[in-house]
């Protein structure tokens, strides 16, 4: 029985984690394990209508020396670094992976919307990138950014932008993830006009404005996009996974903001769990 009792422990404590069920709360404090002062854990959505901070938000930034979020987006070499990833490794291109029916209706739509379609120099980019340049296409408003509007707090007090993970690392992701599963929720966009993609949008904005981050989660188990409910290891699990020494160093060096995709914060696998596994009280910020 002793032999077993170690493994029964950690499966206790495995069910105990997953059980439990997060408040609806963006914002989380950070304390205990060694920390003499709190930080903080904030779910962003990257892009959105409004990305006014509350002050509950203010405040914690204002009691933090740091602000780190999953890019150093303070970086000038960033965009540069990033454009030098748009394209897909070995000359692979667009036309190789999907029949001349596809292909032909893609460009057409891709001209129509953006002014460019595969044909005028798309065909070898990444079709991530060709589906984020259409995100605008997809809400009624101007899109905001909260990564900006912290980036912003942070410089008028004079503080340093850090980040958790590299441009290059983060590019990666994109060349795990197979681009034929990437081309075919894309060839899907195109040949429903969008009208699905707007609607999930519309959801999605409304499950972060009432803060429900694990329906936000739940909502990327959605089969309709092949590309993220079947790679979540590569898009949420493993980078989550490897935050965690990152935000630990950072925590216990000062007082430090943390803002990454609100995906990231949920889930037996999420940043929060993840910390708490670690002996970190983490608690929503209400």
């Amino acid at each position: 029985m002793k032999s077993f009792l170690p493994a029964l422990i950690l499966f206790t404590i495995s069910i105990s984690l997953n059980a439990q069920k997060l408040a609806n709360s963006t914002l989380w404090k950070i304390e205990g394990n060694g920390l003499t002062e709190a930080s903080y854990l904030f779910g962003t959505m990257h892009l959105t209508c409004d990305a006014n901070l509350d002050d509950r938000v203010l405040k914690a930034l204002k009691n933090t020396e740091q602000l780190v979020l999953e890019l150093d987006m303070d970086d000038p070499q960033m965009q540069a670094n990033m454009m030098s990833g748009m394209m897909m490794n070995d000359g692979i291109t667009a036309s190789e992976l999907i029949s001349e029916e596809d292909y032909k209706l893609l460009d057409e739509f891709l001209t129509e919307e953006l002014g460019m379609g595969l044909s005028a120099g798309m065909n070898q980019m990444k079709p991530f990138f060709i589906q984020a340049s259409l995100y605008p296409k997809l809400v009624d408003c101007s899109l905001e950014s909260y990564e900006m509007e912290l980036m912003s707090v942070t410089n008028s007090q004079g503080e340093e932008i850090h980040g958790l993970e590299t441009v290059e690392e983060q590019l990666k992701v994109f060349d795990d993830i197979p681009y034929q599963d990437q081309l075919d929720d894309l060839v899907k966009m195109a040949k429903n006009n969008m009208d699905y993609d707007k609607k999930t949008m519309a959801k999605m904005m409304t499950m972060y404005e009432s803060e429900n981050i694990e329906g936000m989660l739940d909502m990327m188990n959605d089969d309709y996009y092949s590309s993220v409910s079947n790679h979540q290891d590569l898009l949420l699990s493993n980078r989550n996974k490897n935050w965690i020494d990152k935000i630990e160093a950072y925590a216990k060096d000062t007082p430090t903001f943390f803002g990454v995709g609100a995906g990231h914060l949920a889930g037996k696998d999420g940043v929060i769990l993840l910390l708490r596994s670690k002996g970190y009280k983490v608690t929503p910020v209400l």
